[in-house]
């Protein structure tokens, strides 16, 4: 279902609902899988461990508050625009970042 790197598990693990149809999206450089019905997030950590590098330290972000009234899980669409993941539902075909493009937040 979904492809996490050789050595990397995902933070979060599936326990019911797999017989939802499977999407494909793009996170970074790696083609993920979520199921319909899953927020961004959750397709994320299904395969991977965080989101992104914290803005003032060396650590990794996992979203935090889980209903977007933090900042912590925001990413970045490859046109730009940024979403929040924990209340994003995955779309097939995403194509998100983990940060934002060079051109942010430029047209």
């Amino acid at each position: 279902m979904s492809q996490a790197g050789p050595t990397e598990t995902g933070r979060l693990q599936r326990l019911a609902e797999a017989d939802r149809p499977v999407l494909a999206f793009t996170f970074g450089e790696r083609t993920l899988f979520g199921l319909q019905g899953d927020t961004v997030l959750t397709a994320i950590l299904a395969s991977a461990s965080s989101l992104r590098d914290a803005e003032f330290g060396p650590e990794r972000r996992a979203g935090f508050c889980l209903m977007g009234a933090c900042q912590d899980c925001w990413l970045w669409q490859e046109n730009g625009p940024r979403l929040r993941a924990c209340s994003t539902l995955l779309q097939e075909g995403m194509r998100l970042h983990p940060a934002p493009p060079d051109r942010w937040p430029g047209p």
